[in-house]
């Protein structure tokens, strides 16, 4: 996998993890400082495998690791409401 592809892809969880951490805020106790935290998407094992090979090489240099096994995600929509666009003509 591209390490554009990897980034972007982990980017993108990310991003859906931080909005899902703000719906449930009890899981950041489970997440000790300063830990790592690697997405393991079901629907994506090729994402899931990178990622599994990067927590083993930052396990041997002993960090702390969070894993996020992630069953799927939802298709994506906005949740924009009652929006109106505007021309301006010059």
């Amino acid at each position: 996998m591209r390490k554009e592809d990897l980034f972007e892809k982990n980017h993108l969880l990310g991003v859906e993890f931080d909005r899902y951490l703000l719906e449930h805020s009890e899981l950041l106790e489970q997440i000790p400082d300063n830990a790592e935290i690697y997405f393991l998407p079901e629907e994506d094992p090729d994402l899931s495998q990178e990622n599994l090979k990067i927590v083993e090489a930052q396990k041997a240099k002993g960090r702390k690791i969070v894993l996020v096994r992630i069953g799927r995600l939802s298709p994506p929509r906005s949740r924009l409401q009652d929006v109106r666009l505007e021309s301006i003509s010059l």
